[in-house]
């Protein structure tokens, strides 16, 4: 059954600042990267999107080992957290925003502009839906996990399905248009939309809620942004 967002949402003006999608047009050889097709379509992609993230990297001049992404600097405070453990005043706490406690090894990865001002759009969402900074989590841990940030257009041969957008939506599975899904503001309250109608949410491990949402065929691949999106929500809340 197709859910369609669409109809709950109001058209969302598009500031060519916030709405370029990144795609891999202009990048040279991407050198036999492919996604194996999903058994059945589901509302959002399901896969952690390898070919996409190699794409990113390729696009982004990130293309290194993850030895080698562990050694470089990381170019934001928004990684980190605070380093006195305590949060800034008026922020919210660490109970507040993980208070299920993480699941597994984490991830972390530095963030640059763009990933910045992606994460901006969803915190913002968050507030203007009503989820509060727990689900801001859920909605940065979503999208780091899918695009790592980045607002992708389509992949061509690269791309799981129509997915796209910060949250890898789906056309074809009633999220909205291309262009709607590409918009970071329209698809995080889409995201945030689709949360608020799964029961009792706020009480769900992270891994849970988001893989409610998305229907992933990896459902646990969510919980290893918990840390890096508590530092980024607290930070920009």
């Amino acid at each position: 059954m197709k859910v369609d967002f669409t109809r709950w949402l109001p058209a969302i003006a598009k500031d060519s600042y916030r709405k370029t999608a990144l795609s891999v047009a202009g990048v040279a050889a991407l050198g036999g990267l492919a996604l194996a097709p999903t058994a059945a379509a589901a509302p959002v992609t399901t896969g952690p999107h390898q070919g996409a993230v190699a794409a990113i990297d390729l696009a982004t001049g990130k293309a290194a080992t993850s030895a080698q992404q562990d050694d470089q600097p990381v170019e934001s405070g928004l990684t980190t957290g605070s380093a006195t453990g305590k949060p800034p005043a008026g922020k919210p706490s660490r109970a507040q925003l993980i208070p299920h406690g993480i699941e597994g090894a984490q991830s972390r990865i530095p963030l640059d502009d763009a990933q910045l001002a992606n994460a901006r759009h969803i915190v913002d969402a968050a507030k203007k839906t009503g989820v509060g900074d727990r689900g801001a989590v859920i909605g940065v841990a979503t999208s780091l996990q899918e695009s790592k940030l980045y607002n992708l257009g389509h992949l061509g041969a690269y791309n799981d399905h129509d997915s796209q957008g910060l949250f890898q939506q789906r056309p074809s599975s009633g999220w909205g248009t291309p262009d709607q899904i590409t918009d970071p503001e329209y698809s995080a309250t889409a995201f945030f939309s689709a949360l608020k109608n799964v029961g009792g949410w706020q009480d769900l491990p992270l891994t849970t809620a988001a893989q409610t949402v998305q229907v992933s065929a990896f459902p646990y691949a969510y919980a290893q942004w918990e840390e890096q999106a508590a530092d980024i929500v607290q930070q920009l809340w």
